[in-house]
């Protein structure tokens, strides 16, 4: 069965709304500016997504990166998102332009439980909130990244949902401070 991991930046207070400059959003873009630069934070997202044998994402975070990766070239991180398989969890989505990608059809959380029982490495999403929380509400993560940065927004979209009963026990398996203070952790579910 293949591992589906969820990787996200997320604040103090849970926020994951646009860390990376997209518009709409009162704080877009702040995790470049909330934080002094470490590279080797991103050393590890280069090795996260080498690691990754396809992209499963949601409409939103998709329309992103399709605008952002394709004309990127020359450069591991790109080449990667760029030529492995992406699966998007989406409606209306008919026609994706970017190289190898699909589009799920039907239940969001069956299509994803048979993509996971399919043949394959690690499946990895980044963003996503809306797919995120269908996922963990169908107990479908097997893996959370958290990448947490020392800052409190104070409003947008957290990774969690507040609005259900769900209870869930993660187990810490790694934890990692990069020297801007922000910090790396890797949590399992307890089944």
């Amino acid at each position: 069965m293949r591992k589906l991991i969820v990787t996200e930046f997320i604040s103090l207070d849970g926020v994951i709304d646009s860390p990376g400059g997209e518009p709409g959003y009162a704080h877009s873009g702040w995790t470049f500016n909330a934080v002094e630069s470490d590279p080797t934070m991103y050393d590890f997202k280069l090795e996260e997504t080498l690691e990754s044998e396809a992209l499963l994402l949601g409409r939103v975070t998709y329309d992103g990166f399709s605008a952002a990766w394709p004309e990127r070239s020359d450069d591991p991180f790109a080449d990667k998102f760029n030529s492995m398989p992406k699966y998007v969890a989406s409606t209306t989505l008919t026609d994706p332009t970017w190289n190898n990608t699909h589009v799920l059809e039907g239940d969001v959380a069956e299509a994803v439980r048979e993509l996971k029982e399919g043949e394959g490495g690690p499946i990895v999403v980044h963003g996503s909130g809306n797919l995120v929380s269908t996922l963990y509400q169908a107990d479908l993560v097997d893996e959370w990244r958290l990448m947490v940065f020392p800052v409190i927004l104070g409003s947008g979209n957290r990774l969690f949902p507040t609005d259900t009963d769900n209870m869930a026990r993660l187990k810490l398996t790694s934890s990692k401070t990069f020297t801007n203070g922000v910090q790396l952790n890797i949590f399992e579910p307890v089944r």
